[in-house]
């Protein structure tokens, strides 16, 4: 059993590691850089590490925290005007419920890995609300994430989260930077929304078919991992070679494949 940490036991089942390096708690601060009249959230608060500094900074805080008994702790640590507490589960969360017409979110988060991609997914569908988002991931998932294409890292999350987002890889921190230690280097991230007006104007169902399924059977060509959801001639249309592989692909070559599928032609095609 993990042992307590400032009175509280951390859950496995949350995924809890609490951030103790107040070197890293820095770091952090100063990536974010909070403004007095920032709308900032912050997703799995845990104890309080950088919420502290942010309360110090900034007038319009709100934690979104998932254990009821940390929740607690946060709503006694912090008044209702430092920071608004929502005992809540993130992957559920309505982030439109914080989201104020003159100032876009802020969203900040050591978020759980077991979570993190489904989570993310989540929040990237609040865009047009955020301004931008600090994350400590597991570093795998941060390389991932950041990767491109032509490499092994390559794959579905790169994929959406660049459709998405500009991101950009900030620094590493060591596993004893938490308590309880866990068993992998982590990493921040920042990521910054792209602006809705220079989006492609897609079928968001279409576009992540289209890149699950390439990415479904990576090793495969196109022609044979697309099969069943673009023929040859689709491919060829979207100026794409069906010779390749998903993770030849940039994301813009995945926006034109997926501006090619026609569920209607596919449903034609099955009844032939």
């Amino acid at each position: 059993m993990p042992k307590s940490y400032q009175g509280h036991t951390p859950r496995k089942r949350f995924g809890q590691n609490f951030l103790v390096d107040e070197q890293v708690i820095s770091q952090i601060t100063t990536a974010v850089n909070p403004q007095k009249n920032d709308t900032i959230v912050e997703i799995g608060p845990g104890l309080g590490a950088i919420t502290e500094e942010l309360v110090a900074q900034c007038d319009n805080v709100s934690l979104v925290e998932l254990d009821r008994d940390l929740a607690a702790k946060l709503q006694a640590r912090f008044t209702p005007e430092q920071a608004q507490v929502y005992a809540e589960d993130a992957l559920k969360f309505d982030f439109n419920r914080i989201t104020e017409a003159e100032h876009e979110l802020r969203i900040i988060g050591n978020l759980p890995y077991n979570i993190s991609t489904p989570l993310l997914f989540h929040i990237f569908s609040y865009n047009h609300h955020v301004k931008d988002m600090f994350f400590m991931l597991q570093k795998e998932l941060v390389d991932r994430i950041t990767a491109p294409h032509n490499c092994k890292q390559y794959g579905r999350l790169s994929v959406i989260s660049q459709y998405h987002c500009d991101t950009e890889y900030l620094f590493t921190v060591p596993p004893h930077a938490f308590n309880p230690q866990p068993k992998v280097q982590s990493a921040i991230i920042k990521l910054s929304p792209k602006p809705l007006s220079s989006l492609p104007a897609i079928e968001p169902a279409h576009f992540s078919l289209v890149v699950s399924k390439a990415f479904n059977q990576r090793r495969k060509t196109l022609r044979n991992a697309l099969k069943g959801v673009l023929d040859d001639g689709q491919i060829a249309d979207a100026n794409v070679n069906p010779k390749l592989r998903a993770e030849n692909l940039s994301v813009d070559d995945f926006v034109r494949l997926s501006e090619q599928y026609d569920p209607q032609r596919n449903a034609d095609q099955e009844t032939d």
